[in-house]
């Protein structure tokens, strides 16, 4: 198994499979931003080839992120592979939405068995602020599409930006209650394109979940250490929420997370500082042990947390659309 030294055993996998988004979401892809040409980008078979690596040692889930990971030609065809590597048992995709509903019937028959939207505004005229791209009504409608295929409830992530959309918590909670989909609110993360992350802008956890039990009373939920949303159900209603607080409420502590850039670097943290290059040695004739070691060796720099509330913090020079989410 892949375990750290603080004792953290690797187990979930987040793997972008492109830097590219039709989606101009400010905490996230930067303004001008040029993608990598193809060949800089894993190939699905390379990637397949890392995966079985990981799964080799211990890991069991798989997160297929991007940017727009539905930009990329075939996905459905990658996800068949990584159904077919011993030990997956688990693969989810995230997506912004816009292809989703045309995809959905595929992903299911390959094998994806949950999905994240993101999605930040129900409100037209600010989703299209917020992403740069008219298309909340095209959004909703692939999460019907999606409902429809088998995929319910889908997990819906929310970025929550105080003077931009802190507004609409009480609308994504009655949301969440009249379509039975699980809203996540996550706090704003110093992963913006502009580089420019003020605290003042984040909308602390605690703050949504009072707002939220205030007006819609709610039951807090049992889970697995690692997951990283604080999980409620409404006491009248079966539906859920959830809230990521990586800022205010860190869970470092329990993370069995490791990610893999579209680009072929291996990642410990959203906020490493330091990336370990797999793609490389994968084109120069690398064994399955050499990739093996250099994956221990990234784990084995796994700090202990993210240092957000250090004083010398230091904001990771690419954001979250070249990382994966």
């Amino acid at each position: 198994m892949l375990k750290d030294k603080f004792g953290r055993v690797i187990r979930d996998l987040r793997l972008s499979i492109t830097d590219r988004c039709n989606f101009r979401c400010g905490y996230c892809m930067p303004a001008g931003f040029v993608p990598k040409a193809h060949r800089d980008i894993l190939t699905f078979e390379e990637m397949a080839r890392i995966v079985t690596v990981l799964a080799g040692e211990g890991v069991e889930k798989v997160r297929v992120t991007g940017g727009e990971p539905l930009l990329r030609r075939n996905v459905e065809g990658l996800v068949r592979i990584l159904r077919a590597i011993p030990g997956i048992r688990d693969i989810a995709l995230t997506s912004n939405g816009w292809f989703l509903g045309e995809h959905v019937d595929a992903l299911k028959a390959a094998g994806v068995d949950r999905l994240n939207v993101s999605l930040d505004s129900l409100r037209r005229d600010r989703f299209k602020e917020l992403t740069g791209v008219d298309a909340l009504d095209r959004v909703l409608q692939s999460l019907e599409t999606a409902s429809a295929a088998g995929f319910f409830p889908v997990k819906v992530n929310c970025v929550v930006m105080r003077g931009e959309n802190d507004d609409e918590v009480l609308d994504f909670a009655a949301f969440a209650r009249r379509t039975g989909h699980s809203v996540r609110f996550i706090e704003f993360m110093p992963l913006d394109s502009g580089h420019a992350w003020d605290r003042s802008r984040m909308v602390a956890g605690r703050e949504i979940v009072e707002a939220i039990d205030a007006r819609y009373p709610l039951t807090a939920v049992r889970g697995n250490p690692s997951e990283t949303a604080l999980r409620y159900t409404f006491a009248d209603n079966a539906a859920e929420i959830g809230v990521i607080a990586p800022v205010t409420r860190p869970f470092c502590g329990a993370c069995n997370r490791l990610r893999i850039t579209a680009d072929g670097k291996v990642r410990n943290c959203l906020f490493s500082l330091a990336e370990h290059d797999l793609m490389t040695p994968l084109r120069n004739g690398a064994s399955d042990d050499d990739l093996r070691e250099v994956l221990r060796l990234a784990v084995l720099e796994k700090e202990a947390g993210h240092r957000i509330n250090e004083p010398d913090f230091q904001q990771p020079l690419r954001t979250m659309s070249c990382i994966g989410g």
